[in-house]
């Protein structure tokens, strides 16, 4: 058995090395790490502590959630926990450094690129419990039902928290536009 092999079956993903989980999830993890800690240094150190912790801690995975939801779990808790400690404390977020490509072909394209960009930095302005739930709707894919059980909450909550984000989100587009 190689080192990075996984010590058990995982039910979703039998004979999955910690290598092909890394590359399967990785960019799900980071992004999402991003997203909850607003700066790439910190979704950079979380991700790689998810992948450990996943990789020591398979054996108390049950399958009863998909692999994803359950990396995504542990990346939001290893973010809180981050957040708590004196660590985060250290240093300040970076907010939100997404630039917009310049495209020499169309305006129209800027001008899409531009509006994606302000929604996504409006989205990095909400609260946590918005933000978030918008993070693993809109990036990560997630159900209302796989939401629910990564964030701990009822269903009805999620579609309460997606629903006032969008609306907190349109307001303030609609703002910028009078």
């Amino acid at each position: 058995m190689h080192s990075e092999e996984l010590p058990y079956a995982v039910a979703y993903a039998p004979s999955m090395t910690l290598r092909e989980m890394m590359e399967t999830y990785g960019s799900d993890v980071w992004h999402y790490a991003f997203f909850l800690t607003r700066s790439r240094e910190q979704a950079n150190d979380i991700s790689q502590e998810v992948f450990l912790k996943a990789y020591r801690s398979i054996g108390k995975y049950r399958g009863n959630a998909t692999l994803k939801t359950w990396l995504l779990t542990i990346t939001r808790n290893t973010a809180f926990s981050w957040r708590r400690s004196s660590f985060w404390r250290r240093f300040a977020p970076l907010g939100s450094e997404q630039g917009v490509r310049q495209a020499m072909s169309a305006e129209k394209e800027a001008i899409s690129n531009q509006y994606v960009s302000r929604i996504w930095e409006l989205i990095m302005e909400l609260p946590d419990k918005h933000r978030e739930v918008l993070v693993l709707e809109i990036q990560q894919e997630l159900s209302t039902a796989e939401m629910a059980l990564l964030l701990g909450v009822a269903e009805g909550t999620v579609k309460s928290r997606l629903s006032r984000a969008r609306d907190k989100v349109r307001k303030a587009l609609e703002e910028e536009e009078r």
